[in-house]
């Protein structure tokens, strides 16, 4: 079983906010005592972390649920609940977060440190004395904490790598990884050997270095699913550079130039923007008796395609990866062109730029009226539930600040329009109430 996950979706729930707390101060020598429930403690965030020795998501294989600790309930003589520590949850650099239901893009984690919160934690319940006034001086009435945000998220690994090593099975990346860095991928005499991305850091002769990755071999119609493809294919997205492996013995019957169109129409069609990257073709297996024939062939095909005459050709690399043969100036070749070549943005479309406008905006309904079998009425909405949440119904002042709150959205008089009569059961989550005329 392969041991590499690189996507995931997982639940995340902020900590629910300290409930405020009801109390009144009953000291000797203390006249006109009045309210001293204090505030309750803020629910801790569920936060997303880069951890640098991290390169995959395994560890979300069998625990995808996580939770925020709530924050402490509020104390008599004034005294605040204490706030919750805030969950960290460990990811590998490279990954994608993304809402499961929207799909709207919420980060992209690359430097290692880097911090995503992913669930804001819930305020903490005022307490009685919040609620004092010239009017009421003695209030009965505390807020519960705001519950935590609750969601799915994407989680998508794209492994951080300066060269991405791509082409058909069996062409060799897998040996050049292994001859050019310290990666011991496994490799074998059969096509589909490597089954997961293998990252090897690449040292060349005048002291650089890069991070370079051996991607699973790609064939015809990978990008709309056949073979493993389209399971790596994102892994591609973050290179700077890519060294396009070709076998150009042809052993297994293959023409090398159509083998190399085949897996550049295969990287189009995932991510036109994959044709962007600069590209080193590689002409493996050189110590082959049919390859100097092949390259000769390939380079007049290649000529061929050239529109613009006064463009650099292609670079191709004759190399062995068995002998080392031209290896050193492949590497160093690299090296130039990853200096001279960009980052490539991968969600400068999806990134919107914050700014504040001015101006009236309708707001939604605050709340939605249904009808249930048994003639109960259903009261649903986002605001209209997390009042209900923040309602503590063990004190009647709390319960009749709730009835006013809900007079004020407007819900009495909706109820009345759809027909709600004396009497009617009304329903919010799993608490039952009689209307009342």
């Amino acid at each position: 079983m392969s041991m590499f996950l690189d996507q995931v979706t997982i639940d995340v729930r902020a900590g629910k906010g300290g409930d405020g707390m009801v109390a009144f101060r009953r000291e000797k020598y203390v006249p006109d005592g009045g309210p001293a429930g204090g505030d309750g403690g803020r629910g801790g965030d569920v936060i997303l972390v880069v951890e640098e020795g991290l390169r995959t998501l395994m560890d979300f294989r069998f625990n995808r649920h996580f939770r925020a600790q709530p924050g402490e309930n509020g104390m008599g003589k004034g005294m605040h609940g204490r706030g919750s520590e805030d969950t960290y949850v460990k990811v590998p650099p490279g990954t994608t977060v993304r809402d499961a239901e929207t799909g709207a893009l919420i980060g992209d984690l690359v430097e290692n440190g880097q911090t995503l919160t992913v669930a804001k934690g819930g305020r903490g319940g005022r307490g009685n004395t919040r609620f004092a006034s010239a009017r009421n001086p003695a209030p009965e009435i505390a807020e519960n904490g705001e519950p935590g945000q609750e969601r799915k998220i994407e989680l998508e690994l794209k492994v951080l790598a300066d060269v991405g090593l791509v082409g058909f099975p069996s062409v060799g990346k897998s040996t050049l990884l292994s001859v050019i860095s310290s990666a011991r991928p496994k490799i074998g005499a059969y096509h589909f050997t490597t089954l997961v991305p293998n990252l090897g850091m690449v040292s060349t002769s005048d002291g650089r270095s890069f991070a370079a990755a051996d991607l699973p071999g790609l064939i015809e119609g990978a990008s709309q699913g056949v073979g493993l493809g389209t399971q790596f294919l994102r892994h591609i997205e973050r290179t700077r550079v890519i060294l396009h492996i070709i076998d150009m013995s042809g052993m297994e019957g293959r023409d090398p130039y159509e083998d190399y169109l085949a897996i550049n129409k295969e990287l189009g069609t995932h991510n036109l923007r994959l044709l962007e990257r600069p590209q080193i073709i590689v002409a493996n297996k050189m110590d082959m008796p049919e390859s100097e024939a092949n390259l000769k062939k390939f380079k007049e095909e290649l000529k061929k395609e050239q529109t613009d005459e006064f463009a650099d050709p292609i670079p191709v690399f004759p190399i062995s990866g068995v002998t080392g043969k031209g290896v050193e100036y492949l590497l160093n070749a690299t090296a130039d062109l990853l200096e001279v070549t960009p980052e490539f943005p991968l969600y400068e479309d999806e990134i919107v730029e914050e700014t504040v406008r001015y101006g009236f905006q309708p707001e939604g309904p605050e709340f939605s009226i249904d009808r249930d079998s048994d003639a109960t009425w259903i009261l649903s909405g986002e605001k209209l539930e997390r009042l209900f949440e923040m309602t503590n119904f063990d004190h009647d002042e709390t319960v009749m600040r709730f009835a006013r709150q809900l007079r004020g959205m407007g819900v009495d008089e909706a109820l009345r329009a759809r027909g709600a009569k004396d009497g009617d059961i009304v329903r919010i989550g799993a608490y039952e109430f009689e209307f009342v005329e």
